[in-house]
């Protein structure tokens, strides 16, 4: 987005106007909004299959004795008991869900399999002592309660026992249609619905499924079904999960496997998984094999480390807990989802470092279905990092010292705090499963690549399929959406955003950065510098997000708040020259010369293609410094201005004929249109500087280089002409007339 800048003054009283640019959103993070889960609100006490079927037994089974009558009585009554008191725990945290909890593990330390009425009990007091977080939270969370009640009501007792067996951990799934069967159902109706190129795409995604889930295996552990590890309980004894909260929604793909209340954020407390001398003498391998002196982009930021391709020895430590601790581990935890370890496939692992050069990551998702973190040093050596997830706040990191580790779905938006101090080594995995497509995220991945190479209906295809696939696909929303954006199509550019913020109850700093641009461009600007302010809210560290909020604030006349946009994007991003070049302006147009020329040659320093920009605003700089100091007679100082203002032109000039040669964007024509005028009044200026300290033979030769480089221009021959007459040169000063009469009558 360009807007007009403020104009500064030139040297003869004209001005020049350069624009503050509005960075367009960078490529949008992955989250997803799958479709509705129906489930029970309501506390039903209601006996489970297996119980019904305990109780049939005891009814049918006349030849048994009475003791034998007695036993399966008591048996049929402690299921019961327990399904009742899951029933509880599965209401009080659906209740958590809709007061907008986060935790939602027991506070009192109970083990998660100890007394069931004990946990039931933890659970209740605390819904009981929840506040009600208002606003949008509140707003979606009732909205789709409603509409899942109201499928339940028009669904009959099979979709209420569905419920009853959605509880996490619990059911058997024989009253569901299973998901495999679901999903070619819906893929065949959407095939008949989109025709070929939708087929070929599922076609794709299921191949590169397959040929991801073969390489996984010639890198990474894989098991088979004859030879798998369990989680051992006994062995783990002391190590327990905290759950925490996945959002308003389920993850973009299998959504229909993930139950509600969606506490699928797992952070395993008390022992730790590996002990920190281990994961120190992992640390020391990884640094052998160069681990800490690689880096690679990522999103906004460098990071350091490496993948684990890349790393052999930590890949063979890492492989092995994959066999003995990690796969049976995710096996545990996510039983609705992973049938056995054997179909579990480690697709990206990289290991991790961050200091204060590589401090931190964007807010993002992960690429894969599953995701984890294992933390690789201890919170001791270092200080800040630390992950959070979005939707719980920027300042809600979830604790994790060395030898713990993170599970969750990949699509949550979370990021790294950044590090301040100290090291912190962090190995990350996105996880494939082999019986699971995600079909969901691989239409959205192709279609961000189709964007990318300028196939924009290619792209708004695959959002679209996607979308069938998932309603709740936020980020096909977002990048269908930018792309409208980038069509000028603000009106459904808006729709879209909107619809994904409406169902991320608002809390996607990336959505809300959008939709600021997109209400900047229909020119409601106090929607937008509102709108940008709720993004900061949830991602203070977003440089580009700053940058537009200090524009939109300058544009409504806020001088200091524009100043203090700018001043916070480049202590984020000390490269982002387009703010330092804007922050220099508001200085300068504040007549705080001093201050905006180091903001100038900071932007100079950035280098690439702002450097020509910064020497341009720095060449006005000095020109309006000579413009000030000539009349109060320092016109020592006046000249040596003028003389850095022409050098920098001078300098800049070359760097922009060959941008244009190559084709230059509108910003790099505006600023090559104004070099001539630009280095006219500098010559002008110069001239009348030399004049009035009476060197008039140096004022000669100024305006004589003048009128030979722009020959065009009748002031500077006229110029010419009057200082020859002031030497005395007749000859030469009618020659200067003739040239200026010539090309007055050329006009």
């Amino acid at each position: 987005q360009k807007t007009d800048r403020p104009t500064m003054a030139n040297g003869d009283g004209s001005t020049t106007m350069y624009p503050k640019k509005s960075v367009l959103p960078a490529e949008a993070e992955n989250h997803a909004m799958p479709s509705k889960r129906s489930f029970n609100l309501r506390y039903t006490a209601m006996m489970s299959p297996l119980s019904i079927l305990l109780a049939s037994a005891c009814l049918c089974a006349t030849s048994t004795s009475a003791s034998e009558d007695a036993s399966l009585d008591s048996s049929a009554s402690f299921n019961e008991q327990n399904d009742h008191h899951r029933q509880r725990v599965h209401q009080a945290k659906l209740d958590l869900w809709l007061h907008g909890a986060f935790s939602m593990s027991p506070t009192t330390g109970i083990a998660d399999d100890g007394n069931s009425a004990a946990i039931a009990a933890d659970f209740e007091m605390q819904v009981a002592k929840a506040p009600l977080r208002h606003g949008p939270v509140r707003d979606v969370r009732r909205r789709l309660k409603h509409d899942l009640e109201l499928e339940e009501s028009t669904s009959g007792w099979y979709s209420l026992m569905e419920n009853i067996l959605s509880v996490r951990g619990g059911g058997d799934g024989a009253v569901k249609e299973d998901h495999a069967s679901r999903l070619e159902k819906q893929l065949a109706e959407l095939s008949v619905k989109f025709g070929k190129p939708f087929v070929d795409a599922i076609e794709q995604n299921k191949a590169e499924h397959a040929a991801d889930c073969a390489r996984s295996c010639e890198l990474f552990y894989c098991a088979d079904d004859s030879k798998i590890n369990q989680w051992d309980t006994e062995t783990h004894l002391n190590t327990s999960f905290a759950s925490y909260s996945f959002g308003s929604v389920p993850p973009e793909d299998f959504s229909d496997e993930f139950k509600f209340p969606l506490d699928l954020i797992k952070v395993t407390e008390g022992a730790p998984l590996f002990s920190a001398e281990e994961s120190a003498q992992v640390i020391h391998q990884a640094e052998e094999e160069g681990v800490d002196k690689n880096e690679y982009k990522s999103g906004k930021y460098k990071l350091g480390g490496d993948w684990l391709v890349n790393l052999p020895q930590t890949r063979t430590w890492f492989n092995s807990k994959l066999e003995h601790t990690l796969f049976p581990l995710l096996h545990h935890v996510f039983p609705e989802l992973i049938r056995s370890p054997s179909v579990l496939r480690a697709h990206s692992v990289s290991l991790l470092k961050y200091n204060h050069t590589h401090p931190r990551t964007d807010v993002h998702i992960d690429n894969g279905i599953l995701a984890m973190t294992l933390a690789m040093t201890p919170q001791s050596d270092y200080t800040g990092g630390g992950t959070f997830y979005e939707h719980m706040g920027v300042d809600n990191v979830l604790p994790m010292d060395v030898g713990h580790g993170t599970f969750r779905p990949g699509s949550v938006r979370h990021g790294g705090h950044r590090v301040h101090s100290g090291t912190r080594y962090i190995l990350g995995a996105f996880l494939l499963l082999e019986d699971h497509v995600e079909h969901v995220r691989r239409l959205k991945n192709r279609g961000s690549e189709l964007r990318t190479g300028g196939d924009l209906q290619g792209a708004m295809n695959h959002f679209e399929w996607a979308l069938a696939l998932n309603p709740r696909c936020t980020t096909c929303l977002k990048d269908w959406g930018e792309i409208l954006v980038s069509q000028k199509d603000f009106v459904q550019a808006e729709e879209k955003i909107r619809s994904a913020l409406d169902m991320l109850e608002g809390l996607d700093s990336d959505a809300l950065f959008t939709l600021g641009l997109i209400l900047s461009e229909q020119g409601k600007d106090e929607e937008s510098i509102t709108t940008y302010k709720k993004s900061i809210e949830l991602n203070a560290e977003d440089a580009e997000l700053c940058y537009n909020l200090g524009i939109k604030l300058g544009e409504k006349g806020d001088k200091r708040g524009e100043i203090m946009m700018y001043k916070k994007a480049t202590e984020i991003d000390p490269q982002m020259g387009g703010a330092w070049i804007n922050m220099g302006t508001t200085l300068a147009e504040m007549n705080n010369l001093q201050d905006a020329e180091l903001m100038f040659l900071k932007a100079i320093e950035c280098g690439g293609d702002v450097k020509t920009k910064g020497m341009m605003n720095l060449a006005l700089l000095f020109q309006k410094k000579a413009n000030d100091l000539a009349p109060s007679g320092d016109l020592s100082g006046a000249k040596l201005a003028i003389d850095q203002a022409a050098e920098l032109v001078d300098e800049a000039k070359p760097m922009l004929d060959v941008k244009m040669a190559l084709g230059g964007d509108s910003e790099d024509a505006m600023y090559a249109s104004q070099l001539k005028p630009l280095r006219v009044q500098i010559h002008r200026m110069k001239g009348q500087i030399l004049a009035g300290m009476g060197d008039l033979e140096a004022c000669e030769a100024e305006f004589q280089t003048a009128s030979e480089k722009f020959g065009d221009i009748p002031g500077l021959w006229d110029a010419l002409a009057r200082v020859r007459d002031l030497l005395g040169k007749t000859e030469e000063a009618k020659q200067a007339r003739e040239m200026l009469a010539a090309i007055r009558n050329s006009l």
